[in-house]
């Protein structure tokens, strides 16, 4: 579950990055991010196919929602991540002129 939500997210991330005129949001972030997480949950599920064998391909339902849970949250860490970014870099230059305005009152 976690792997589907993270590429998901990825193919989600990748069509808007297309889809954009100009890059000043950084919209190839995400789509490094997300897709990073979807190598490292497609490792984690050939290694726990190895393991467990056709087992792992029959999960409990308790199993499923919190795979689902931590899906949600790596996709969440991977905004926040990507909001921090645009926060530091400042592309736009829109905290730097408000940070200007409010000192010189």
């Amino acid at each position: 579950m976690t792997l589907l939500i993270c590429v998901f997210a990825a193919i989600f991330a990748t069509v808007k990055w297309y889809q954009r005129k100009d890059d000043s949001l950084m919209p190839g972030v995400p789509c490094v991010l997300f897709w990073g997480a979807s190598l490292m949950w497609l490792g984690d599920a050939i290694f726990g196919y190895i393991e467990d064998g056709a087992a792992f391909f029959e999960p409990e339902a308790a199993e499923m929602l919190n795979d689902a849970y931590l899906g949600l949250s790596v996709v969440a860490l991977g905004l926040i991540l990507w909001l921090v970014i645009l926060l530091v870099k400042d592309p736009k230059g829109i905290v730097k002129a408000g940070l200007k305005k409010k000192a010189a009152k």
